[in-house]
């Protein structure tokens, strides 16, 4: 999170918004454990001091359910980010598959034509071949004239 926004940038936050950002990966870390360890452990402690256990205990109790409370709706504002990014991704994934299914449309027309060349190629050969054919065949014929007329000549 950096100037506000959240989302890899892409979306402007408020700043209870990034608050809660911060506060939700600060109450998932290491030095929240310690923090809170240290906490519980110091509220103990009180009663070894002199503090009247009944009222370290209300106070105790007071402070981990609001924590609770808060934590319970930092929780849901997390699921709702995270939601909101998966439906975002979901859209993507939804174009991604739209413009796969273009792409297979255009491979397969290029297919098609590839195989109209193909053929438009292969009847282009045969019909050289069966010219060239013809000029073989003309060609014996015309041989064969030229060796007839020599006999006749000598």
């Amino acid at each position: 999170m950096q100037n506000g926004k959240i989302n890899g940038g892409q979306k402007e936050t408020g700043a209870l918004e990034r608050f809660s950002v911060s506060a939700t990966r600060w109450i998932g870390s290491i030095p929240s454990l310690v923090a809170h360890t240290i906490l519980f452990v110091g509220a103990f402690v009180m009663t070894w001091l002199g503090f009247d256990l009944d009222r370290v205990l209300l106070i105790l109790t007071t402070v981990v359910s609001l924590e609770a409370i808060y934590l319970a709706i930092f929780i849901q504002m997390t699921i709702n980010r995270t939601t909101a990014q998966l439906e975002e991704v979901e859209e993507d994934i939804e174009e991604i598959s739209e413009d796969i299914g273009v792409i297979q449309e255009n491979v397969e027309d290029i297919q098609e034509d590839v195989e109209e060349i193909t053929v438009s190629d292969e009847e282009e050969e045969a019909s050289e071949d069966q010219k060239i054919e013809k000029i073989e065949q003309s060609l014996l014929t015309i041989v064969k004239e030229i060796d007839e007329l020599k006999k006749t000549r000598s």
